[in-house]
């Protein structure tokens, strides 16, 4: 695990980064256009409330995590959302997306205004992911729903 090194996304890592998210996209059956990919990755380098990690193994991109922080109508504290972490099949179970997860767990403990609170969905059929996550973290007895 210690040979993979997480840090911020970079604009020069956008070609690495967009073959990712595409392969994040299909696993998950979505298809954005590149107007909206374009419009993230600008967001993720901007100054506002996305950030991303990525993570490298031997100087190459092999995953990335996506966050921002949020009100709380349950707190006067901001929460982070984990919205998307993605790792290479090839490098699955070795550490990454321990040290994205583990990093995005450092920001929220640092970001000025926020309680640390991090949490994260993740599709029920994805076990593999699952089985990192139940290590990590504590799976919450709520359902999410989405409109129509």
């Amino acid at each position: 695990m210690s040979d993979i090194l997480v840090r911020k996304l970079a604009r020069t890592d956008k070609s690495a980064w967009q073959q990712h998210w595409a392969s994040y996209l299909e696993f998950y059956q979505q298809d954005l256009s590149q107007e909206v990919t374009d419009g993230l990755f600008e967001r993720l380098l901007s100054a506002g409330s996305h950030s991303a990690f990525v993570a490298e193994k031997q100087d190459r991109i092999v995953g990335f995590v996506h966050f921002l922080f949020h009100d709380s109508s349950w707190s006067l504290d901001q929460v982070c959302y984990l919205e998307d972490l993605y790792v290479s099949p090839e490098v699955r179970g070795g550490g990454a997306g321990r040290k994205l997860i583990e990093a995005v767990y450092t920001a929220a403990d640092l970001e000025p205004g926020a309680n640390g609170k991090v949490y994260w969905h993740t599709n029920q059929d994805n076990k593999r992911a699952q089985m990192l996550y139940d290590r990590i973290g504590e799976l919450s007895d709520y359902i999410r729903y989405v409109r129509s």
